[in-house]
């Protein structure tokens, strides 16, 4: 059959269907190639797809032609058709436009919950080229044991950090999902706390020689380290501090008090008569089980997260002798570690960097800033020397302030980081009560009033 003959031969539908996808193929293109126009060759892919729907010189059908002569052959082509194009679909909307994201702790009580499951938008702060290309879709870094365990991606080729258009970037009060910006470097046996905070606590020799203790030690590109959620409370160009547990933030000239989010909890010790407090009254609080810790004391004392509205229900309760904010030395060390005299509750200031700032680097703030250049911007940095900063940064805390690991712990999270924005939870299980929260879906959940 001649090209003119297959042209003659397409049908209305075929024609539609080829000017969907062409539109669409085209519209990605340019999104992906804005500001970096040599992208646009992959337009030479367009007559192949055109071709899919109209003229199909190119026979990609072509097992069909077994349908009655070899079933077996014609019943697993068709399988491994429809396998690779689900899985092919599921990469590119994975990558490009939203992903699922599960919360796996109570950093963000009670803003967002154990169990939540939340689709997470990438076009909201524009979606990421990924660094590892070749990867298996729905895995971040590691193969599910039924498929043998092991690493989910090749590590070659790597590109380079590139982020498509999208139609805002993070804002305070927003609560983002970003790569862990210590996931670097894992200790495959011991993952929390992170191998910085290890090598500071036992030294790094020990942690590269205990393999017994800590396991295989593997290094992670951007895109491959772990996923975390957490509320943006600082943009670039702020400066920062926490003073008794409330976040103040300086843009232009005066400190400005960041409100305080609706489910913001604190740890307080909760010391009674000796009463035991029961599960039915817990739980009408609505302190989880994993949250119910009883210290080993002499009487009956617990340590719970708790808001302000939790706080003042259990002032009501006769049986509660006293509530005492948990002192802060019980926070532990924070960033830089073994560099500052900051706790938790009490924190900064800390200018947060904007690309293209030039800074003096001093004594005094070379430590706060030199994993910037060193593991993020991979460029020299010098006391007494100006530096240039490559990339903006954000300041990310928890809702469950006593309760997150965060920016604190581990400072600045880079632009390349940002992975998007939750916009709602479609589906919610209570982990202590085994079924649906049905009241959750649907819910906002970008942290914006």
């Amino acid at each position: 059959m001649t090209f003119k003959e297959r042209i003659q031969n397409v049908k209305t539908r075929g024609w539609v269907a080829c000017g969907i996808w062409c539109t669409l193929y085209v519209a990605f293109i340019i999104w992906v190639a804005w500001g970096d126009w040599k992208s646009l060759g992959w337009l030479v892919l367009l007559p192949l797809i055109a071709d899919m729907f109209t003229t199909k010189y190119i026979n990609y059908g072509w097992w069909h032609r077994y349908k009655d002569t070899n079933r077996t052959l014609y019943t697993i082509c068709s399988w491994v058709d429809a396998i690779l194009f689900a899985l092919i679909a599921v990469y590119f909307i994975n990558i490009y436009i939203f992903q699922n994201y599960q919360i796996p702790s109570s950093s963000l009580e009670k803003t967002l919950r154990v169990g939540d499951f939340l689709y997470v938008s990438k076009m909201a702060y524009g979606a990421r080229v990924p660094n590892t290309p070749l990867s298996m879709p729905l895995t971040q870094h590691t193969l599910p044991a039924w498929l043998g365990g092991g690493k989910s991606y090749i590590s070659w080729p790597q590109w380079g950090y590139k982020r498509l258009k999208g139609w805002t970037s993070p804002q305070k009060g927003d609560i983002v999902v970003f790569n862990f910006p210590a996931g670097d470097t894992v200790c495959l046996d011991m993952q929390n706390p992170d191998y910085y905070t290890l090598c500071h606590y036992y030294g790094r020799d020990i942690v590269h020689q205990r393999k017994d203790l800590f396991g295989e030690i593997v290094v992670r590109p951007v895109d491959r380290r772990e996923n975390y959620v957490k509320r943006c409370v600082g943009t670039p160009g702020d400066s920062l501090r926490v003073t008794n547990n409330v976040v103040y933030t300086k843009s232009e000239t005066d400190w400005q008090r960041e409100p305080e989010r609706e489910g913001t909890q604190l740890n307080y010790l909760v010391r009674t008569d000796g009463s035991l407090l029961s599960e039915k009254y817990l739980n009408r609080i609505g302190i989880a089980k994993d949250d119910r810790n009883r210290l080993n004391t002499e009487g009956v004392t617990y340590l719970f997260p708790l808001t302000k509205e939790m706080y003042d229900e259990l002032k009501k309760n006769e049986h509660i002798l006293s509530i005492t904010l948990q002192p802060e030395e019980m926070g532990g060390e924070v960033y830089p570690l073994g560099h500052n005299d900051w706790t938790r509750d009490n924190y900064g200031p800390i200018y947060i960097p904007r690309k293209g700032d030039k800074l003096l680097i001093t004594e005094q703030n070379y430590w706060i800033y030199r994993r910037i250049a060193e593991a993020y911007e991979f460029q020299p940095m010098e006391i007494g020397q100006e530096y240039t900063f490559t990339m903006d940064y954000y300041w990310m805390q928890g809702d469950n302030r006593h309760n997150s690991a965060d920016s604190r712990y581990w400072g600045f999270v880079p632009e390349d980081h940002i992975v998007g924005r939750p916009v709602f939870i479609w589906l919610s299980i209570d982990k202590d009560k085994h079924n649906i929260r049905w009241e959750r879906l649907g819910r906002k959940a970008t942290g914006r009033d």
